[in-house]
């Protein structure tokens, strides 16, 4: 059965000027569902998930929001229906968590109708789902990285959008961290019904945590499916030019990659 989809590319092409980035490519994100862009650098999943949030003019095609061209919807309310979280965010300095969490209802307010008490029930259940509640008074520069992400996730969530785009969300994050944050993703998308569409690098990451992977290389989509469906030897070497073995995880039955060496092994000291 073909899945809805809310936000599609149609044979977009886009770029920064030079050569496109991105060529011909159409994509459809299915609703309800976590999908994970991933490919090699510079092969264009960060400038697709820009263009699919309208931070980027297609020079070809178009990009689709609710069945109708996302360059004829308003801005605030684009912002109504699709959050995005970029890659490395930033902040004012000494900006506190229950301030930057409050930014995430801008789109909802009207000058004649400011904050309420719906942006203040939104804005507490999402520092409550995202665990940062006990945070809301500490600033944003002091926090672990694990936690400021999730303080921006909760921003994210203050939106009160059923689709979300997240560019890298685990960039620059210890493993326990980079867990913490997928996790989160997983209850947003499973309990909460909110669909995901995120750039990820780790591919053992993207196995655990995607219903659907979309691999890209030199701008276009090399294949998309199932982890299990698409991460294979052949497609780690024809596209990431990798030499691995895909083993089946003992206890979830999902795709690991096991990079092979060449180098030959070294016997520690006695």
């Amino acid at each position: 059965m073909t899945r809805t989809s809310r936000l599609q590319a149609d044979a977009v092409t886009v770029g920064y000027g030079g050569d496109p980035v991105v060529r011909d490519l159409t994509l459809r994100i299915p609703d309800g569902r976590v999908t994970t862009i991933v490919g090699p650098n510079g092969c264009g999943k960060s400038t697709l998930l820009r263009t699919l949030a309208r931070l980027l003019r297609p020079t070809g095609g178009r990009v689709l929001l609710d069945g109708e061209p996302i360059g004829d919807v308003a801005t605030r309310e684009i912002a109504r229906r699709l959050s995005l979280l970029p890659q490395s965010p930033l902040a004012p300095d000494g900006l506190l968590v229950r301030d930057l969490v409050a930014r995430g209802r801008h789109p909802h307010q009207r000058w004649f109708s400011q904050w309420s008490r719906e942006d203040q029930a939104v804005v507490e259940a999402a520092l409550e789902l995202t665990d940062t509640t006990a945070l809301r008074g500490r600033p944003l520069d002091q926090l672990s990285g694990g936690q400021r992400q999730r303080a921006w996730i909760a921003m994210t969530l203050a939106q009160d959008t059923d689709l979300m785009l997240l560019d890298e969300p685990t960039t620059y994050l210890v493993l326990a961290h980079q867990v913490e944050v997928l996790d989160l993703v997983t209850r947003l998308n499973r309990e909460r019904g909110r669909t995901v569409a995120m750039v990820l690098h780790d591919l053992n990451l993207a196995a655990r945590y995607s219903d659907v992977i979309v691999v890209m290389k030199d701008g276009v989509i090399v294949t998309q499916g199932t982890p299990g469906a698409v991460l294979t030897t052949g497609l780690l070497a024809d596209v990431f030019g990798l030499d691995a073995d895909v083993l089946d995880d003992p206890r979830t039955g999902l795709p690991i990659v096991v990079p092979n060496s060449s180098a030959t092994p070294v016997p520690a000291p006695l």
